[in-house]
């Protein structure tokens, strides 16, 4: 079966890719973009069930991991949309590197704003209308922000340098930092970064319309006043891009031996890391203001990742442990789109028998079901890779 042009919108992806990957083709990338929707589409909730079936304090910590931060903080669970977007950046070196030797700027830059919108719309689609009697749409969620980053990087690699792109990343890292830690919300006496009384917020409050959320919101989640994906965290979204546009050109660079490339990933990784907890005694570290320091640290540890997964997987060709992440990382949107719309846990319900299967398994029923919601999502994870079906505009 020859790949369905349906969209989707996960930058680098290649729909002609045959089943087995490409001479030459980074197995590394795909991997580590699948291993990063493995932990959305269902393995974080066989985290938590385990810790609820079992109470050990091993899975109880690892199940910490698998929560975000409630404000200022960072651990692994936060760590998973900022790579995403990190590795967004690192694909379109390869995908618009190719579009722009083979067909030319205009057509890279079309390229680039069609997707772009295309996942923008997405993601309206994939929060919906929250309102039940008007039109109360998300404008601002994970996909629009991962739209606008992938935008904004995607034209800047086509018009400029490396030098200029290293210059663009370091000024926005400091423009946010310098609005963030100078500029006070009105009505705020201090410059403050908690919830709601930083300029971020307050941009989010009056201009930011319709539905606005954040779980930690209240008195519902629904109404919440400002946006963890709001307007100016975006700014900083579009550094997290350009960092992993960095590792990409470093990737695709021909005259750098490959155990250099992973030694640059790791150890540079490590020091973005380190400077950014540094920073973060300052700026602190939040995912949900995208703060300079969270960029550094998130960067860091997604360099980090990538050159391990590119030492182990391309390197030295230890790949019989990274199919299952092949197939998500393949089709990676269309996959976080069905996670959504196809209630897999309300089917692994039905297939467990409900109320019979809670009275034969007792307290490991919720980790029989989220473990079988996961097993049929990676079936037709599968089934797509198989069958040639790599979704993408």
């Amino acid at each position: 079966m020859t790949a369905t042009t349906i969209p989707d919108a996960s930058p680098g992806s290649a729909a002609s890719a045959p089943a087995a990957p490409r001479a030459g083709r980074l197995v590394s990338l795909d991997a580590l973009r699948g291993f990063d929707m493995f932990w959305i589409i269902g393995a974080d909730d066989v985290i938590h069930a385990l810790a609820r079936a079992t109470g050990w304090p091993a899975a109880n910590d690892l199940a910490y991991q698998f929560d975000h931060s409630a404000w200022a903080g960072f651990r692994f669970y936060d760590l998973i949309f900022p790579m995403f977007v990190f590795i967004v950046g690192t694909s379109a070196v390869f995908a618009l590197g190719k579009r722009l030797a083979t067909k030319g700027r205009g057509a890279a830059v079309r390229h680039v704003i069609v997707r772009g919108v295309i996942l923008y719309l997405f993601g309206i689609l994939y929060y919906g209308n929250r309102a039940d009697t008007y039109f109360d749409p998300r404008l601002m969620g994970v996909l629009q922000r991962i739209a606008i980053a992938y935008t904004a990087t995607g034209l800047l690699f086509c018009f400029f340098s490396p030098r200029v792109l290293a210059g663009v990343l370091v000024g926005l890292l400091a423009a946010y930092w310098a609005v963030m830690s100078f500029v006070p919300a009105p009505g705020q006496k201090h410059v403050s970064f908690d919830p709601g009384q930083n300029i971020a917020n307050w941009v989010d409050m009056h201009y930011l319309p319709f539905y606005k959320w954040d779980p930690e919101q209240r008195p519902r989640p629904s109404d919440g006043l400002y946006d963890p994906e709001g307007i100016l965290s975006s700014i900083p979204a579009v550094a997290t891009c350009l960092l992993g546009l960095f590792a990409g050109l470093l990737l695709k660079e021909t005259r750098t031996a490959p155990l250099q490339k992973v030694l640059v990933l790791v150890a540079g990784g490590a020091a973005l890391a380190a400077l950014g907890f540094l920073w973060g005694h300052q700026f602190p570290v939040i995912k949900k203001l995208w703060t300079s320091s969270f960029v550094l640290v998130a960067g860091g540890y997604s360099a980090m990742l990538l050159g391990l997964f590119y030492l182990v997987i391309d390197v030295a060709g230890l790949r019989f442990w990274t199919r299952p992440f092949l197939w998500i990382g393949m089709n990676a949107i269309t996959l976080y789109l069905l996670w959504e719309f196809v209630k897999f846990d309300a089917i692994a319900n039905h297939l467990l028998f409900a109320g019979y299967g809670r009275q034969v398994l007792g307290g490991y029923f919720g980790l029989a079901t989220a473990t079988l919601a996961l097993a049929l999502i990676l079936l037709v994870a599968r089934f797509l890779y198989k069958r040639q079906i790599f979704l993408r505009v």
